[in-house]
């Protein structure tokens, strides 16, 4: 069992949204996807999916990608992206499909490790942090506490990785400390998976790698090359 991540899969089942508007790399994104994943994902591992599924507003609209994702190799554990319009009750999602597994204000075991997560915003000194994205951060600090505690509740011993999904970077564009980095610290969590970042500019503006005990990795599919990172072997 092995455990991998990709993130912002922008798909757009109708065709609507070619994203290769956003440069060379994205032509044919799907396709790429596909065929890494495939080469390497297998029916009993699992897969992160931080965020950015689809395009489409309503989920009627999202099921024709949802369909897509869910025939692949492995377990998908999705969270919620800025851009994913289409989400739904989390109930009524989780039991639509038989290998997507939803994740807001909950968690899951898969084999040693404990998925949660939440979506997460950006932070204070961002420069296009508002007072209203104040108020949205303070939540979704709250939504991670939430899931934490899920998250403590299932732990049964010390073997168990703790993995949290998070959309947006736990950290502003400078890197500071912020209040997710400092839930995240004092439920010493193992792996913090994250995407929202595009573009060679944006790609470091985050943690990556160890920092502070804590094992943070960017999803973005494009920074992957639409290629799965494997996270737990």
């Amino acid at each position: 069992m092995s455990i991998y991540a990709i993130g912002d899969l922008h798909l757009s089942g109708d065709g609507s949204k070619p994203m290769d508007i956003f440069g060379d790399q994205w032509a044919d994104h799907k396709k790429k996807i596909e065929e890494n994943w495939l080469k390497k994902v297998k029916v009993s591992d699992g897969v992160l999916i931080p965020g950015d599924i689809s395009w489409a507003m309503k989920f009627a609209e999202a099921e024709m990608d949802l369909m897509w994702l869910d025939q692949l190799p492995g377990q998908k554990f999705i969270i919620r992206g800025n851009h994913d319009f289409w989400w739904s009750s989390i109930k009524k999602m989780n039991r639509r499909f038989k290998n997507l597994f939803f994740v807001q204000n909950n968690c899951f075991t898969y084999e040693d490790a404990i998925i949660t997560g939440t979506r997460g915003w950006i932070s204070p000194n961002d420069r296009s942090f508002t007072e209203q994205d104040q108020k949205i951060y303070f939540r979704e600090i709250q939504r991670l506490k939430r899931s934490l505690f899920e998250a403590a509740k299932e732990k049964k011993d010390g073997n168990q990785k703790v993995i949290v999904m998070l959309h947006y970077p736990p950290t502003n564009e400078l890197k500071e400390t912020t209040g997710f980095i400092e839930v995240l610290e004092d439920f010493e969590v193992d792996y913090v998976v994250y995407g929202h970042l595009h573009g060679t500019e944006s790609f470091d503006a985050s943690h990556k790698g160890e920092y502070n005990g804590i094992k943070y990795v960017l999803a973005s599919s494009d920074y992957l090359n639409f290629n799965p990172v494997l996270i737990i072997e």
